[in-house]
């Protein structure tokens, strides 16, 4: 229940054009809105240690197969580089290395978001892996470049 329940949705609830205004506040972390403390403590995806960003530097691996996914997962941690095995592996469009370039938030289905604003970035030949995620594309690898 704790992840379903979005920060806008609440206050918009409570009504009116003046509850708006604080939600809209979220630069005063330590402020009013009860339900920010709420969302920011489950750490899940936006906020958790990292700092807020807008967009990500997105490489991933993506497979219509678990199978397949946990074997470039394996080769990844066996210590090839990323991008070498999102050329080999990965099953859409984006035979860059995997590379997705920059995305912004709303631009990514919702667990793909939530991984890939979770992670610290990292580089190619040492990246830091999301767990797989499961998607309506398949089964996803997922590192980060950047964050802004």
């Amino acid at each position: 229940m704790h992840a379903s329940v979005p920060v806008t949705t609440t206050s918009m609830a409570k009504g009116g054009a003046r509850d708006k205004k604080p939600a809209d506040k979220k630069s005063g972390d330590k402020g009013k809105g009860k339900a920010e403390e709420a969302g920011e403590k489950g750490g899940k995806g936006t906020k958790g240690g990292l700092k807020a960003a807008t967009a990500v530097n997105v490489r991933h691996i993506l497979c219509e197969k678990h199978s397949k996914t946990m074997e470039a997962l394996q080769r990844i941690q066996a210590g090839e580089r990323f991008d070498k095995v999102a050329q080999e592996c990965s099953e859409d469009k984006a035979k860059v290395g995997g590379s997705l370039g920059w995305m912004v938030r709303g631009s990514m289905v919702g667990p793909f978001q939530d991984a890939a604003f979770a992670l610290e970035p990292s580089t190619v030949d040492k990246p830091t892996l999301s767990p797989l995620v499961k998607t309506i594309h398949g089964y996803h690898i997922i590192m980060v470049e950047g964050r802004r």
